[in-house]
């Protein structure tokens, strides 16, 4: 449809609480992002959202859905176990959400989390060396990096505990192999951190294609000083308005 919103789905504001309404808003404007960026992987990946409350409950994607139809009414409301708990048409992927569930249970500032296969962020993973510190969006990346090595696709439900291990208190992790992962309190925090990372991964490709031996590192005295200087934040709450209205402009509907 041309707004952007799916056919046939009724909208879901005011039949579910004002807290839930705006994560589902929010959660649905991350996708549509990541769409816009070209990060998305058809149907594949995640970001899922906590639903403020007591209740462990969190929106998901519905599975077979691309992430530009996304909509705040189509996202399903699960438990940590991945149940569905609301009536929907959609159904999810258990195995997408074995990755999340780790890392909301885990953290309980991880309100919302993000895993993507963008081609840079598969293309760093990848390498032995993981992120260098070759530019200002690498240094403001590092201190806030982990790493978790490859497993195979995430259908293990024992790899939880030791992907929580590794992502330790790190807002941010490359899935060797695998991609990238952003955890974030705010979803203005989940995008800004994860818009750093792939942009210091897209980056770090292209400065390579001359050859690890012809590219210059940040001296050591810069690294420290990028690291105290973002270590209150990178002021992802002043971005994310305009990242708004930009889906405004150019992919609305993602509120409906």
């Amino acid at each position: 449809m041309a707004d952007g919103s799916v056919a046939g789905l009724s909208s879901l504001k005011g039949k579910v609480s004002e807290e839930e309404w705006k994560a589902r808003v929010d959660l649905a404007a991350l996708y549509r992002l990541v769409a816009l960026y070209g990060w998305d992987d058809m149907i594949y990946t995640h970001i899922s959202a906590r639903i403020p409350g007591p209740e462990h409950h969190f929106l998901i994607n519905p599975y077979g859905m691309f992430f530009e139809e996304i909509t705040a009414s189509s996202l399903v409301k699960i438990d940590l176990e991945g149940k569905i708990l609301q009536e929907t048409p959609y159904f999810i992927n258990p195995a997408g959400f074995t990755i999340h569930s780790a890392v909301h249970a885990a953290r309980e500032d991880a309100h919302y989390v993000m895993h993507l296969h963008s081609d840079q962020g598969v293309a760093v993973s990848a390498q032995k060396e993981g992120l260098l510190p070759l530019s200002q969006h690498a240094l403001i990346v590092l201190p806030k990096l982990a790493y978790h090595d490859y497993e195979g696709i995430a259908l293990n439900l024992d790899e939880r505990e030791r992907l929580v291990h590794d992502i330790g208190d790190k807002t941010l992790m490359l899935l060797r192999n695998h991609g990238t992962l952003s955890v974030g309190r705010t979803a203005a925090d989940c995008w800004t951190g994860m818009f750093y990372l792939e942009r210091a991964c897209k980056q770090q490709v292209m400065a390579l294609s001359v050859g690890r031996e012809n590219v210059l590192f940040a001296p050591e005295a810069s690294q420290n000083e990028v690291k105290n200087q973002t270590s209150r934040g990178i002021g992802g709450g002043l971005a994310w308005p305009g990242a708004l209205r930009r889906l405004d402009r150019e992919l609305p509907g993602y509120d409906a």
